[in-house]
């Protein structure tokens, strides 16, 4: 009764963050509890999520409770192809500005990253872009690193394609996982170290600040590194 009573204050809660963001940030949406969630299969898991530039998921999650590290960098191209961010801007290599979440299942689920994602970072409706950022680099994908995380994932998807919340059709996929590279040191806890450059105060502030309002239990105040 009182995760139903906390849920019908959602809307108060985005109505009240709408009228504080600036007019072209992306709306906050509450995604659906998810029905299938992925069983731990070791202390600490990982989870690959691509959604758009990195700097603003590497923020959203790193203010999430049971989050240790999140990384910057590239996923969804070739296995044994090195790149870099020039590379990756090409839009021609088959990767994705990409995050690396490193947590504990016991704290926080799959699932409910996965609904944290599609609440207050990704648009699973737009493809090839999110926000100001088109090319299939900035395509939203899930990379699953287990069949756990492969069940859940595509379950996920279902459900919210069937659950009304978008008028238009659900484009996210799930992508075979080919590895993860590392984005530079400078971009790096991006939003941490540079919380005035211009992009991260017009796209990303908002992000964070719809993670606190709508999951104010998920919320911690110190990013994970």
């Amino acid at each position: 009764m009182a995760r139903l009573r906390s849920e019908r204050l959602i809307p108060l809660f985005l109505a009240a963050l709408a009228a504080a963001s600036p007019a072209h940030s992306e709306p906050a949406l509450l995604a659906p509890a998810p029905l299938i969630d992925a069983a731990p299969t070791r202390k600490l898991e990982t989870g690959v999520f691509a959604g758009g530039c990195y700097w603003g998921v590497e923020g959203v999650f790193s203010h999430v409770q049971g989050v240790h590290l999140v990384k910057s960098g590239f996923a969804g191209g070739p296995r044994n192809r090195r790149v870099d961010y020039e590379q990756v801007s090409m839009g021609d290599t088959g990767f994705a500005e990409s995050v690396r979440v490193t947590y504990d299942p016991k704290v926080v689920s799959y699932g409910t990253l996965l609904r944290i994602f599609f609440s207050v970072v990704a648009d699973p409706t737009t493809l090839n872009y999110q926000m100001p950022d088109h090319g299939t680099q900035y395509r939203s994908a899930l990379f699953p690193l287990n069949a756990e995380q492969d069940k859940a994932a595509r379950a996920y998807l279902d459900q919210m394609g069937k659950s009304g919340l978008w008028k238009a059709p659900i484009v996210t996929r799930v992508e075979r996982f080919t590895g993860f590279q590392d984005a530079a040191p400078d971009h790096q806890d991006f939003m941490v170290r540079n919380p005035r450059h211009p992009y991260i105060q017009r796209w990303d502030v908002a992000k964070v600040k719809a993670l606190k309002a709508i999951f104010p239990s998920l919320y911690k105040d110190k990013p994970s590194a």
